[in-house]
């Protein structure tokens, strides 16, 4: 390798760094905003450690900082970084210590609002976009979801029903020290941050991969360049029952080209087979929103 390529490719694994780190500084402040203005003044919590350490705060006095440090270190040695790797490790490390850094510095301020539901809505969606941009960037919160992976792996239930009865057992102890009413109100902030942290992940305009098993592959390719504006990777693939030769065609599109592209490969093949899946995220290419025809 040229001693330009390598330049290069340290140019951008520094970039790739700088953005990562700054996405969750900026995610740290953004959440600890929805938690110490609306959440925690109100006796609203979220589930996971974040909850448990506001639960522990109320109890003891003690900042709500420390406790979320003290509470995720081993499931970050034990899981983060053993289980899942180093990158994540470190990367949630830096996104607990930044959170609880900012929730010390916004503590003293006066809340936005008294009233619980407005607190649970407005505070939801503000900490969900903040942990979202952390999730998005590699690092984590909340040490329930790393038991949650490592459960998965070793039990019979997947990672979102280890993380809901985590969260119902932590959301129901609020009910014991804050009153049910309070209960109820932590319930629709804890829907709304993960309803927001969906958003931020996935995004508001959500693309597809389209994989798509047709014997006209020529003009369906054809078409989907023409009309939708879209470029076609060609798969040579073979039927797995009678072993006939097979051309996959590969696209990525929006959500609201969906319907469009659909329309087209049925015009040019009605026997088409078509597989859509969501993609969460497109690194690289030159994938550009179209007009549609």
């Amino acid at each position: 390798m040229s001693a330009e390529k390598k330049i290069i490719q340290q140019h951008r694994k520094k970039s790739f760094y700088v953005k990562k780190y700054l996405m969750i500084f900026v995610g740290a402040i953004i959440a600890s905003l929805g938690l110490e203005l609306f959440l925690i003044p109100n006796n609203v919590i979220d589930g996971g450690v974040v909850g448990v350490s506001i639960m522990l705060s109320t109890i003891t006095g003690m900042s709500f900082g420390v406790f979320l440090i003290a509470l995720n270190l081993p499931f970050l040695y034990w899981g983060g970084y053993k289980q899942i790797g180093k990158n994540f490790a470190i990367a949630t490390t830096i996104a607990v210590c930044f959170l609880s850094a900012w929730s010390a510095v916004f503590e003293p301020l006066p809340p936005v609002t008294q009233d619980p539901f407005l607190a649970a809505i407005f505070g939801g969606i503000i900490d969900g976009l903040g942990v979202g941009l952390i999730i998005r960037a590699g690092g984590s919160l909340d040490g329930t979801e790393i038991v949650a992976i490592i459960l998965d792996k070793r039990s019979v239930f997947s990672v979102g029903e280890v993380v809901m009865f985590i969260n119902l057992f932590i959301l129901s102890s609020a009910g014991l020290l804050y009153g049910w009413d309070k209960a109820m109100y932590s319930l629709v902030a804890y829907f709304v941050i993960a309803k927001m942290i969906d958003v931020v992940i996935k995004g508001l305009d959500e693309s597809y991969a389209v994989m798509i098993v047709t014997d006209e592959h020529e003009a369906v390719k054809s078409a989907l360049n023409d009309r939708l504006g879209r470029g076609v990777t060609v798969l040579h693939g073979a039927g797995g029952y009678t072993g006939d030769r097979k051309e996959v065609l590969y696209c990525v599109v929006t959500r609201l080209e969906v319907d469009k592209l659909k329309e087209i490969v049925l015009e040019k093949d009605h026997r088409a087979f078509v597989a859509i899946n969501a993609v969460h995220d497109i690194v690289g290419g030159r994938f550009k929103k179209k007009a549609i025809h």
